[in-house]
């Protein structure tokens, strides 16, 4: 197949990383990978701890998406037998082991919900139980001599345990080897990991050199704060959107962040190109963008159509929920053809002149009922009230005698 120049191909790729080790090393297998017409095979591994994908691993699933449609074929790793001994990644205590039923019902839910963002004909889905499974004791022990315990305590989170005196069990320090050993049994090109994954890919570089390997590339995502803003994506903490959540609790869900936060996700998640996104912080009200983002979620996991009732159900939920039951009150007289421009100028106390409020109406800032109005020579409905929202703060109830 024709590749895109490797140039190229880095750009795309390093859109949305947080490093890459080494980017010279990327750029020759991209070239190689051109020359020779082979693609690339970049191995991510997940453990199904939880049966449900989020956002969170969405940042590493987008990327190795990118990788995908460039050319290159994606080893979606599941780790099965990693998951019966627990990732001490990130813990201060040991991580309960799974059971083999517990890993085995989670997989399965795995292989479902990737496919809803990976291309199905350049995955290789494999389970490292598959190797590591029928490893024997010797082999085990010839893969624990190639480290040492002051190397894996120099770990952040096995140097933080060790300082405070909590317990380190030597299968949690056997979590890295295996997993750098993975890399091995797949002769990967490029591992794909969160920053808190350094340690452990970066330790499949090394044993891939000892048993004669061309070390993989490194490529570091990061990680993706929840709806809170401050802690990591993670359904224990239920700050998270899951990918199998209904549309109209997504798009919810997503119009609950804050703005800064807002950007964060655009650049992690969004496939709008970054000038476009800068664009949007310059130029657009930030609801607006905001909205563009969760239309995107929720069309990416469900389709448009989907995304459209979604969106039409927030609206309408949202007209209802934030019109405050003690808004500032207007009696106006009932007269033929009264419009949209004149009821701005009569109600608002914020609204200076006829020109805001044309700019206003015509930029969707004004909604009668729940509804957006922009024809400023829209006539208005009499009724016994209308509920008038104008701008963002100004909200009116308006009564006709």
């Amino acid at each position: 197949m024709d590749f895109l120049e490797p140039e190229k191909q880095l750009e795309i790729i390093k859109r949305g990383t947080e490093e890459i080790i080494t980017e010279e090393e990327l750029l020759y297998k991209l070239k190689r990978s051109r020359s020779e017409g082979r693609p690339l095979r970049v191995k991510a591994g997940f453990d199904p701890t939880a049966p449900d994908l989020h956002l969170g691993h969405c940042v590493l699933l987008k990327k190795l998406r990118d990788f995908q449609d460039l050319g290159h074929t994606v080893i979606f790793l599941i780790g099965d037998f990693t998951a019966m001994i627990g990732d001490p990644s990130g813990r201060i205590e040991t991580r309960p082991a799974l059971s083999e039923q517990e890993v085995s019902e989670n997989a399965k839910t795995y292989e479902r919900q990737v496919f809803k963002i990976l291309r199905r004909d350049r995955t290789e889905v494999v389970f490292n139980s598959t190797w590591l499974g029928k490893m024997s004791a010797r082999e085990l022990l010839e893969l624990a001599s190639l480290e040492n315990v002051a190397r894996m305590l120099e770990r952040e989170d096995f140097r933080k345990r060790y300082t405070m005196g909590a317990p380190i069990t030597l299968k949690e320090f056997l979590y890295p080897l295996i997993q750098a050993y993975d890399s091995v049994s797949l002769k990967s090109d490029v591992e794909l990991g969160g920053t808190d994954q350094k340690f452990n890919i970066l330790l499949g570089r090394d044993i891939q050199r000892h048993f004669n390997q061309e070390p993989q590339v490194a490529v570091f995502v990061p990680i993706l704060e929840g709806l809170d803003g401050v802690r990591k994506m993670s359904k224990s903490l239920g700050n998270y959107i899951a990918i199998e959540d209904p549309p109209e609790e997504i798009f919810g869900k997503v119009m609950s962040i804050s703005d800064t936060l807002m950007w964060r996700y655009y650049e992690l998640l969004s496939r709008r190109s970054h000038e476009e996104i800068e664009e949007m912080r310059l130029k657009w009200h930030p609801m607006d963008a905001k909205k563009a983002l969760a239309f995107e979620i929720t069309a990416w996991f469900h389709g448009e159509e989907e995304a459209i009732k979604a969106q039409r159900d927030f609206e309408k939920k949202f007209s209802e929920r934030v019109f405050p039951e003690d808004a500032r009150e207007v009696v106006l007289q009932r007269k033929d053809g009264i419009t949209v421009l004149d009821l701005v100028l009569l109600s608002s106390q914020r609204v200076r002149s006829r020109g805001e409020a044309k700019r206003l109406i015509e930029q969707g800032g004004v909604s009668i009922d729940g509804e957006k109005v922009t024809d400023t020579k829209a006539l208005v409905p009499y009724r016994d009230q209308l509920k008038l929202k104008i701008g963002k703060r100004e909200f009116v109830k308006v009564r006709f005698t």
